[in-house]
């Protein structure tokens, strides 16, 4: 039985060493896509167990100051003799899209998702009045179909990324905050009635 010889194993390694470094780019670039898969069904998981919420409980939640979901941890208050409910900001990867008053019912999201790089400070941002809302997410790959460079504009921040894509409840724009939009429609609105 007769091995390879030296020279032959060197041009073996050689090679390998080749299709490696040919390869390696292409795998890093699949990787960042996989994760950009992901985020953009999260955002379409979202979007749906929210209009589910919104169909049942008549709105949807109110976002918090740092761009969470605000359904968690429901305390009454009263206030001037009227209860009122307030929430906690839910924690992406941990809790649940449920309503938190009524234990007994199913959830809408058994957990909210969470970024593929939230370890690297990555994040989804939650927006919301109650009649609209808006959740965006940082796109890994520049060239991808879904890669939003009006959304880039708003210099809006996914955790320590710059929000690159988004979805929206019905006809809210991306581009522009829920308040500015709904300022153009009252603006239009008086328009016409002028």
């Amino acid at each position: 039985m007769k091995f390879f010889t030296k020279q032959e194993r060197l041009v073996v390694a050689g090679i390998l060493l080749l299709i490696i470094v040919v390869s390696l780019p292409n795998f890093v670039v699949a990787i960042a896509r996989a994760r950009n898969s992901q985020r953009k069904n999260d955002l379409g998981t979202l979007k749906n167990g929210l209009t589910s919420f919104q169909k049942d409980l008549r709105a949807f939640p109110l976002s918090s100051q740092d761009g969470r979901i605000m359904a968690c941890s429901p305390t009454l208050k009263e206030v001037l003799g009227e209860i009122t409910i307030e929430y906690k900001p839910c924690d992406w990867g941990k809790d649940a899209l449920a309503d938190e008053m009524d234990p007994g019912f199913p959830a809408y999201l058994p957990t909210l998702p969470q970024d593929p790089k939230a370890s690297e400070g990555a994040s989804y941002l939650y927006f919301s009045n109650g009649g609209r809302f808006q959740i965006y997410a940082y796109l890994e790959v520049g060239d991808d179909d879904e890669f939003n460079p009006k959304v880039v504009a708003r210099g809006l921040m996914c955790g320590t990324k710059v929000c690159s894509f988004g979805v929206a409840s019905s006809d809210t724009p991306l581009d522009k905050s829920i308040e500015e939009y709904e300022n153009e429609l009252l603006e239009k609105q008086k328009l016409l009635q002028e």
